[in-house]
């Protein structure tokens, strides 16, 4: 049986305050850095008989400091919380991140823990919290000397082909369509999620179907390009062949997700999809007519099928 875990919204909604250990962070993408720095606080706090718990922010602070609307999140906030279900925590805490927490003095942040949860022990790697970011960590490891808990600087960076893995490195991979970092970072390929929506109906009258998929506006998403990837649909996987871009063959003018699932013919308008990226297959491209698209297309199935299998 999953272990059950305790989602609250508020610090002051957490069920009983008992000796926590809590991981403070964004924690977006939940990439192979977070899951080890949250693997060894839960194996910390399950040896001290304490709790373990992560206080997560939504939206992303740089979009309410920066004012950021373009698509920035590795996953949903739900995907998030998903992942991080599995990471053996007792409590997850969601916060708002508004103006007014922004403004909160770290001193008083750090109260509502010690009431509400009882904290015990805060984990983390670069420390700074509360207003203009004040709450570093010489400033917790006082404040922690006269309210009873420590402060863990977790140095256990995990590194992926020589470099640090980290969100922002996630982002810059997607933006250059290098899924192998993106993967290698992640500890698993990237995901989009979204519903199959009527499009044009071209590529069935090509003889090559789409499922063309409407997915959160604030995603991001891979560099524009033809992807081997991998569509979930009701649990079950089928090889597929993705495109990412403005179809400009077609004239096209707005972005697109799109998907050629191999060797299935069905009817998925209205369904939940998950679209799992697996390997760049070239860039995306203009060609001179719809018969060497079509030539084109046939091509990159025929590597979507070796990279996929």
């Amino acid at each position: 049986m999953a272990k059950q875990v305790e989602h609250v919204s508020k610090i002051s909604a957490v069920s009983e305050s008992r000796p926590t250990f809590v991981a403070i962070g964004v924690f977006d993408g939940v990439h192979l850095g977070h899951q080890k720095l949250l693997q060894n606080m839960t194996d910390s706090a399950l040896k001290e008989g304490a709790r373990a718990a992560v206080l997560t922010f939504y939206p992303h602070p740089i979009s309410i400091i920066q004012g950021r609307r373009d698509r920035l999140y590795l996953n949903s906030l739900d995907e998030r919380l998903r992942l991080l279900e599995k990471q053996g925590l007792d409590l997850i805490i969601t916060l708002p991140f508004t103006d007014e927490l922004r403004h909160t003095r770290a001193e008083l942040f750090i109260e509502k823990l010690c009431q509400y949860l009882g904290l015990y022990q805060i984990w983390g790697g670069a420390f700074s919290l509360g207003y203009n970011r004040e709450g570093d960590l010489p400033f917790l490891r006082q404040l922690g000397q006269q309210k009873g808990f420590s402060v863990h600087q977790f140095e256990g960076m995990v590194e992926f082909e020589g470099q640090l893995v980290s969100s922002s490195r996630i982002r810059n991979g997607l933006r250059e369509g290098d899924i192998e970092v993106v993967t290698g970072c992640l500890g698993r390929p990237y995901r989009l999620i979204g519903k199959v929506v009527p499009g044009d109906g071209r590529g069935r009258r090509l003889g090559i179907p789409t499922a063309n998929l409407s997915v959160w506006e604030e995603q991001l998403l891979p560099a524009t390009g033809v992807y081997a990837t991998y569509t979930w649909l009701d649990g079950k996987r089928f090889y597929s062949a993705a495109n990412v871009g403005y179809r400009p063959t077609v004239s096209g003018h707005s972005l697109n997700i799109e998907t050629h699932l191999l060797d299935f013919d069905g009817d998925i308008y209205g369904r939940e999809v998950a679209l799992e990226f697996i390997a760049r297959v070239r860039d995306e491209q203009k060609f001179a007519d719809l018969d060497a698209l079509i030539t084109q297309i046939k091509e990159d199935i025929v590597i979507v099928r070796q990279q996929l299998k």
